[in-house]
């Protein structure tokens, strides 16, 4: 009678087997790498790299000039809102508040 799987277990593995065997005998039958190649890719590599790092310093460049910009805008509207008086101020305008009476009655 046949089991209700169709492949036996002894199957799957030999299957496993044959297909891990076809791989290793494709990665070795593929050609070594020229040095040149492996010299040009590098070098491309590490161009990118530098751009991008190049773009990374102009980015934080911007958004710290951004950042001062903001706190400079900050400063100035702090520096443009009237301070309330001191209290020697408060003073001479109440004493002048009190001349300016005695001198209408």
């Amino acid at each position: 009678m046949k089991s209700y799987k169709d492949p036996s277990f002894q199957e799957r593995v030999g299957r496993a087997a044959e297909a891990k065997k076809k791989a290793l005998d494709r990665l070795r039958s593929k050609p070594p790498l020229d040095e040149k190649i492996v010299a040009e890719r590098q070098a491309a590599r590490l161009k990118r790299e530098a751009a991008q790092l190049e773009r990374r310093a102009a980015r934080k460049a911007s958004e710290q000039a951004v950042r001062e910009a903001k706190a400079f805008e900050t400063a100035a509207k702090a520096a443009a809102v009237p301070q309330p008086p001191s209290e020697a101020q408060r003073k001479i305008e109440r004493d002048a508040r009190y001349a300016a009476r005695k001198n209408r009655k």
